[in-house]
């Protein structure tokens, strides 16, 4: 079966993403490198799936993805993150989509979960000697949920780096309240009327973050 997917085109980095799996995007520089990217990466996320309840396949070939759309990527996409919500992020969502999403949240949370549990030792350091150390990884990705959990209006307490692990679980379940809220109330207006983010590009952006860097782990572990 084709695999809907749309591109995010920047100047210097396009992200490839699959618009019914989130979490599943890859960048690389040029459109047919991330969707090799993408490819290559079908395995590892049909793992994260496993068990999960949602049924995955990877791909064979790259030819299988369809491309239904293309966006205009910015800085963001550049610096080396999705930034632009595809049109299919602004359709409706109702329980049968929370049910499926809510497992795939889950999984990917569990997958994140893991491969930093499972780090022996100081990870290995790019080729300038950077890159975090697994606590500040973890500490990273629970705030920027936090972050992002705000555009879709709900809110968590504010906390330390050194609390995220803490602090991690209550986070989660604010995710979870925030996404059924948008399902059966709708996302509220910003402050000001600013710029909300549908419930299905939370979910895409947020997975995406969490798994990228669960990946992250892994390689430099």
């Amino acid at each position: 079966m084709p695999v809907e997917t749309y591109l995010e085109v920047g100047a210097k980095r396009t992200f490839a993403g699959a618009l019914d799996w989130p979490g599943w995007c890859r960048s690389s520089r040029h459109e047919d490198d991330a969707l090799e990217a993408l490819l290559a990466y079908g395995p590892r996320y049909a793992g994260v799936l496993k068990g999960s309840g949602v049924h995955f396949s990877p791909p064979a070939r790259a030819s299988t993805f369809d491309v239904v759309e293309r966006l205009k990527g910015d800085a963001t996409t550049d610096f080396g993150a999705p930034s632009i919500a595809p049109k299919a992020d602004a359709k409706p969502v109702d329980r049968r989509w929370l049910a499926r999403n809510e497992k795939i949240i889950r999984a990917c949370w569990a997958a994140f979960d893991r491969a930093a549990e499972n780090v022996d030792g100081p990870l290995t350091k790019g080729p300038r000697g950077g890159g975090r150390e697994v606590d500040a990884i973890v500490a990273h990705v629970v705030g920027a949920e936090a972050s992002y959990v705000r555009m879709i209006g709900a809110k968590t307490p504010p906390f330390a780096e050194a609390d995220a692990v803490a602090v991690r679980d209550d986070e989660r379940a604010v995710v979870h309240e925030g996404i059924e809220r948008a399902v059966t109330d709708g996302i509220p207006e910003g402050p000001r009327g600013g710029k909300r983010w549908s419930a299905r590009y939370f979910v895409r952006r947020a997975m995406w973050h969490v798994l990228d860097h669960a990946w992250e782990i892994e390689d430099r572990s």
